[in-house]
């Protein structure tokens, strides 16, 4: 995909939930999500490290 486009998916996702979400669910769910890229990430790397491919 696109990282232009990724972007713009990325926000008009962001704005919808804004729309229909109250901001103490908005904030659990961002909190949910960068705990999700984070271990992502964390996975990945120890992935990296061990010198094999994401299955």
């Amino acid at each position: 995909m696109d990282p232009r486009k990724l972007t713009l998916f990325v926000s008009a996702v962001a704005n919808c939930l804004f729309e229909c979400l109250p901001a103490r669910e908005l904030a659990v769910l961002a909190a949910v999500f960068t705990q999700l890229g984070d271990t992502l990430e964390t996975l990945a790397a120890a992935a990296e490290l061990r010198g094999r491919e994401c299955e």
